[in-house]
Formats: C-alpha cells, sequence, structure tokens
C-alpha cells in the first residue's frame, strides 16, 4: 500500500487488476456494425409543402408560433452595489440603500429585458403597476435579435 494515499486504498493492485476488455469491446461494436450495414433499409422523406408567408422574415415576422410561450416579467425598484462584508452583515431591520430616488418609476423587465416603466398600484389588495412609459413594439422586436 501507498504512504501518499490518505484512503488506504491500494491504487497499484487496482491497476494492475484492470483487463484490457477494452479492446474487446471496441472490437465487438465494429463487427455489430459492420454486419448491421447490410440490414439497412432507407426511410423516404416527405416532401416540405411550401410554406410562403407562415414562417419569420426579416420584413414580416409570424409571432403567432410564439405567443404562447411564457415569459417572465419583473419590475425593479432599484439597485445597489455592495462589498459582501457589508452583505454578511444584513439583519432584519438593516436598510440598502438603492440608486433611484423615492418616487421614480419602476423599470419594468420581460426575462432581464427592458420593455416599459410603471408606478405601483393596488389591485384587490395586491401590488399591480401601472405602465407610465412603454418600449415601442418594434423596438422590443428588434431588440429579440
Amino acid at each position: 500500500m501507498s504512504d501518499d494515499n490518505p484512503d488506504g486504498i491500494d491504487v497499484d493492485a487496482l491497476i494492475d487488476g484492470l483487463s484490457p476488455e477494452t479492446d474487446d469491446s471496441a472490437d465487438e461494436w465494429g463487427a455489430m456494425g459492420d454486419s448491421a450495414n447490410g440490414d439497412v433499409e432507407v426511410a423516404p422523406l416527405e416532401q416540405f409543402k411550401d410554406r410562403a408567408g407562415k414562417g419569420f422574415s426579416e420584413n414580416n415576422p409570424n409571432l403567432e408560433v410564439i405567443l404562447d410561450i411564457p415569459v417572465t416579467i419583473s419590475m425593479e425598484v432599484g439597485a445597489t452595489k455592495i462589498p459582501i462584508r457589508n452583505l454578511l452583515q444584513l439583519n432584519q431591520g438593516s436598510v440598502i440603500e438603492l440608486d433611484r430616488l423615492a418616487g421614480e418609476p419602476l423599470d419594468v423587465l420581460v426575462n432581464g429585458r427592458l420593455i416599459a416603466h410603471g408606478e405601483v398600484v393596488m389591485v384587490n389588495e395586491k401590488f399591480g403597476i401601472r405602465l407610465t412609459d412603454v418600449v415601442s413594439q418594434q423596438e422590443r422586436i428588434q431588440k429579440l435579435s
């Protein structure tokens, strides 16, 4: 047993016990591949129908294909950077100063991309947001590419 191995495993004995099965298995796989070549059938493929106007193009994107994809909408009040030392010292009642003034509009993000600004409102005892400025639809589509 080697003194370099703290787990007490005799690595040399393990290596000596290995047999060269990898060469045999490679030969077996090669033989199976050779014998299977004669049994291969070619499957006919259907011709694709002309779908003019049904797909995406730079001038006329068809958004129908993506309308049911779920996205995450989030509202950002503000942000700040603090050292990890200060982060570890945070506890209940700590106040973190953000980079925005009170009353400034929130950023509305979809999957992390800015699409609008808005203000917080109450809707049926839940928070909501009233959009005050929206990035145009054309600008949002251009940002996707």
